[in-house]
């Protein structure tokens, strides 16, 4: 197995054993954190409906017209606001954060922190 595919496998791995302990209700939905090395997302996530109820990104309209770009820690937090606000918005304000197998560390936690500025409990 190549390296590529050793951290990839090593990555689904964390993911599966993260969510086997992680679940978004109704009352308190899941802020799921997907990062890639040119964008950042997040969605908070109603797991009973298999529903989104809102989601952030990288590629939103309010990010690009903000003047920002990339995926850095200045972009998480902002992403990571954005997110908040529309959930604050949308009547969430307790979240439980799935950081999907990352290390709590650098953009993941720069966008949690965003969120948590926004009015976001976790």
């Amino acid at each position: 197995m190549n390296k590529q595919k050793a951290k990839r496998a090593g990555l689904k791995r964390r993911q599966r054993r993260v969510r086997s302990k992680i679940f978004g209700t109704a009352e308190r939905p899941r802020l799921m954190v997907t990062r890639t090395n040119a964008n950042i997302y997040a969605q908070v996530i109603d797991d009973l409906d298999g529903k989104t109820i809102v989601s952030a990104s990288t590629l939103d309209k309010e990010f690009k017209g903000a003047g920002k770009v990339g995926s850095n820690k200045e972009a998480a937090t902002f992403v990571g606001e954005l997110v908040g606000k529309r959930a604050v918005e949308a009547g969430v304000t307790e979240v439980t954060f799935d950081r999907n197998g990352r290390i709590y560390h650098g953009r993941v936690k720069a966008l949690a922190d965003g969120a948590r500025n926004a009015g976001l409990k976790f």
